[in-house]
């Protein structure tokens, strides 16, 4: 049974939900990158609003019983979205190494997917980021129009941690160590890799995003992206925006429901400028 929200989303009674999963690959700069794109079954409206879900930059361990993105894709699926994943190069199935600018490219090239995808409203395209894809969530979307939401999760205002020459370094040690850097060459300069962060930083391109809402949300007790990066983000967006601080929560804001039950309240309030 589908319900209408006050904004012109629709939205799916959860239970006995059918979900059709589709397995996508685009290509980027040859590179391949690959993802899904989740789709209610049989929601009889053509015209869903979308939502494209960044991951965060992959720490190197797994939980075995956590559903990951795509137990979270089906989540808000079910709720009436078309839902797209996909893994940053250098992550998952996806070719390459991780480099945050080409991050930002892969962002790109997967909105230019699902805006040609059939049943999305183009109206209602949204981005939802977390930490390192958060980032990349912001710099992409102040860029694109055509991008008209965005919800950033835990992300850093600035990679000011990457300043250093000595830490880069070490940084880039880890990413081979768990497999995100997978060439012995990479990256073929320092000093250019390190620029990629300076240049992503959200808190130069926040402000940015208006007159489109954003949402900020950030654990108050995240220990990877202290919880004054939220605040110096909402300080700098402009209108319309918000700011939720989720009580006890830490880094991994995914798999806190009540991350999900936010985000999903904010797009039953939120009107197109």
């Amino acid at each position: 049974m589908m319900k209408k929200m006050r904004n012109g989303f629709s939205s799916r009674e959860p239970n006995h939900m059918e979900i059709k999963r589709e397995s996508i690959s685009f290509k980027v700069k040859r590179i391949t990158i690959k993802g899904e794109i989740f789709t209610p079954g049989s929601y009889g409206n053509p015209n869903l609003p979308a939502l494209i879900l960044c991951h965060g930059i992959p720490r190197g361990n797994s939980d075995p019983q956590d559903p990951g993105y795509p137990g979270l894709a089906e989540r808000i699926c079910a709720e009436g979205f078309i839902v797209m994943i996909f893994n940053f190069r250098g992550t998952g199935e996806s070719e390459g190494n991780f480099d945050i600018l080409g991050w930002a490219e892969d962002l790109k090239a997967a909105v230019d997917y699902l805006w040609q995808h059939t049943g999305i409203n183009r109206e209602h395209l949204s981005v939802m980021g977390f930490s390192g894809g958060a980032a990349v969530a912001i710099y992409t979307a102040a860029q694109d129009q055509r991008i008209s939401f965005i919800i950033s999760c835990a992300s850093p205002a600035s990679f000011e941690f990457l300043g250093n020459e000595g830490m880069a370094t070490d940084f880039i040690n880890e990413f081979r160590r768990i497999g995100i850097i997978r060439d012995s060459e990479f990256p073929p300069s320092l000093d250019q890799w390190r620029r990629g962060f300076k240049e992503i930083a959200p808190r130069r391109w926040v402000a940015s995003i208006s007159p489109r809402p954003i949402l900020i949300i950030h654990g108050s007790q995240d220990s990877v992206i202290d919880v004054a990066d939220a605040h110096v983000l909402y300080q700098l967006a402009r209108e319309p925006k918000e700011i939720r601080i989720i009580e006890g929560a830490e880094h991994r804001l995914r798999i806190d429901n009540r991350v999900i039950e936010s985000a999903l309240k904010w797009f039953t309030s939120i009107k197109i400028q």
